[in-house]
């Protein structure tokens, strides 16, 4: 193998790739990105077995190939070298070489044929939804699944499709969220899946870097596939029933409260400093005075006490919440108001943003 390509072009590559890169893979060649020049062009995968990334761009290709090379030492090697011209080659005793204007190093490699085979999907671009609407969804919900692999499908993010609407859940069963976004071409029949909590992070990241407009997306039984421009994600998908999460979702309130995000946000920041002391507990009421007011129990440390302005609808209420699960969808919601919808101390409060009715956050209450 032997082709010329540009600095940039090349690390852009391994960072793409790069993500699929797991520190505990037990193979050796899992921790290698295989590179293969075909054609015209350079081609790029990497995988932990849970997902894949692959990648290709235009380059000179002089001599076709392939070779496995160790990502992080790569990838280091080559943030370190200027914005030029490199030339990179491999033998057939592996090694790897990549020659600059003033510098040349040689690698270790594993064989090509070392490399897992990634999983094929059809691609017959079953869903095209935008990108930017996808990213949101993705930091608006990810963020509310659970991070403990005991309950399999709740370390997952639900998709389901329904005609031209994509709906993306994710709970730990004390708090969800659900966004609806809408698909640019969607599916006659019913499709849902569940796609791992950290597939959908990564694939989140790779969507916030990207100029593409629309995310190509097709499902089979047992794996998913997001096509961002040049870039092929694969995933598998988690086996299981998702919970029956609509049932818990109230219907309507006894008091909607408008309130600033932003200010929520300080306040509740603050606040919080002194509930860590009592499981993150805060309490939390709404009055026709127009105010908020979020509080401690007086712990170790101390107690707060803060009032935010609201605009409230309805009967004066109270509850008690996990403060981290209230700080968590102020950060990630997106929108400069919101409404918090109570009923009693024992039901689920809602959380909406005020001109977005596709977004619901629910939390559920603390015994106190």
């Amino acid at each position: 193998m032997k082709v010329l390509c540009e600095q940039k072009k090349f690390l852009d590559a391994l960072d793409i790739v790069g993500r699929a890169i797991s520190s505990s893979n037990t193979l050796p060649v899992l921790n290698n990105i295989l590179i293969k020049a075909e054609g015209k062009n350079l081609f790029f995968s990497a995988t932990n077995l849970e997902i894949a990334v692959r990648y290709f761009f235009e380059c000179e290709v002089r001599n076709e190939g392939s070779i496995t090379v160790p990502a992080k030492l790569l990838m280091s090697y080559v943030s370190l070298l200027p914005n030029e011209k490199l030339e990179i080659s491999a033998t057939e005793g592996l090694n790897f070489t990549v020659k600059a204007d003033k510098s040349q190093t040689k690698m270790k490699g594993i064989h090509a044929d070392e490399f897992p085979v990634i999983p094929q999907v059809d691609k017959g671009s079953d869903l095209v939804l935008p990108v930017k609407d996808l990213n949101l969804a993705i930091q608006q919900v990810a963020f509310a699944a659970s991070q403990n692999s005991s309950r399999p499908v709740l370390s997952g993010v639900l998709m389901v499709v329904d005609k031209k609407t994509l709906k993306m859940v994710a709970t730990d069963s004390y708090r969800l969220a659900e966004k609806k976004i809408e698909l640019v071409k969607g599916k006659d029949e019913l499709v849902e899946c569940i796609i791992p909590v950290k597939t959908v992070q990564e694939l989140g990241k790779l969507l916030s870097k990207t100029t593409a407009q629309e995310v190509f997306v097709d499902i089979t039984k047992n794996q998913i596939l997001f096509r961002i421009g040049d870039i092929e994600f694969t995933s598998r998908l988690i086996e299981g029933r998702f919970p029956d999460y609509e049932r818990i979702i109230p219907k309507d309130s006894k008091s909607k409260a408008e309130v600033d995000t932003q200010e929520l946000q300080l306040n509740m920041k603050r606040v919080s400093l002194f509930a860590r002391e009592s499981n993150n507990s805060v309490k939390v009421s709404v009055t026709n005075d127009g105010k908020l007011t979020i509080s401690t129990d007086e712990t170790k440390v101390g107690e707060d006490r803060a009032e935010v302005d609201i605009v409230l609808t309805g009967e004066n209420n109270k509850t008690a919440l996990n403060a981290e699960y209230l700080l968590d969808v102020l950060a990630s919601i997106g929108a400069s108001r919101i409404f918090i919808e109570m009923n009693d101390k024992l039901s689920p409060v809602v959380i909406k943003p005020c001109k977005d009715d596709n977004y619901v956050y629910i939390i559920m209450p603390l015994k106190v």
